[in-house]
């Protein structure tokens, strides 16, 4: 067990750290609002970014991972026992809750600012004479939750795991082990009387 928990840490905390480094990625190489050229106004021209593919992929990493932390861990609610007062438990469960709220937000500022940055040639603005982009920060506060999402799931499984360990019965536990009882034989001799010896040696 102690391996198949290593191993899925490292395996969730290397994806959140890839697609956090993706994400940082994706922040350096936005279009910037000097990078974009105007020929008239309504008219922006917009330079080729990386920015796309690099917030997609991000965002599909980090689903991957939170995806991998609530298959191996399984539902919280089904693994509830009786003793739900468990300090681990309790702690497995703000770590999966706050886990899928991080998860959710860095999720949707991922691909917004993806989707911003798909924007490459001449555009037309329909709201003003202005060209917009993707603001400074959008990705980078991807990036930050998604290592705080990765974390918190890594948390959440592990404080899980122990719980679901602490409850786990002995295997000898309730069995009573002892020799059965036999009543012991008596040694003193038993006299017969010769009438009835006599009759059962020769009836």
């Amino acid at each position: 067990m102690e391996r198949k928990v290593i191993f899925v840490c490292a395996a969730v905390g290397f994806l959140g750290l890839l697609s956090a480094a993706l994400a940082f990625a994706a922040e350096a190489t936005r279009v910037k609002i000097s990078d974009v050229e105007t020929t008239s106004p309504g008219e922006c021209i917009y330079p080729k970014s990386p920015a796309l593919a690099l917030g997609l992929t991000a965002a599909v990493l980090l689903m991957l991972a939170q995806s991998i932390i609530n298959i191996v861990a399984g539902c919280i609610c089904c693994k509830r026992h009786q003793n739900s007062s468990e300090s681990n438990w309790t702690l497995a469960l703000i770590s999966f809750i706050v886990s899928w709220v991080t998860f959710i937000i860095a999720f949707l500022l991922l691909l917004t600012g993806a989707a911003l940055n798909d924007q490459r040639g001449q555009q037309n603005t329909y709201f003003g004479n202005y060209c917009y982009v993707v603001k400074p920060g959008v990705f980078a506060g991807g990036a930050v939750l998604s290592l705080a999402s990765v974390s918190l799931g890594i948390v959440y499984y592990v404080s899980l795991s122990t719980f679901n360990n602490s409850i786990q019965p002995q295997s000898n536990q309730g069995i009573a082990m002892a020799q059965p009882e036999i009543p012991p034989q008596s040694t003193q001799p038993v006299f017969v009387h010769e009438d009835t010896y006599k009759r059962r040696q020769f009836p």
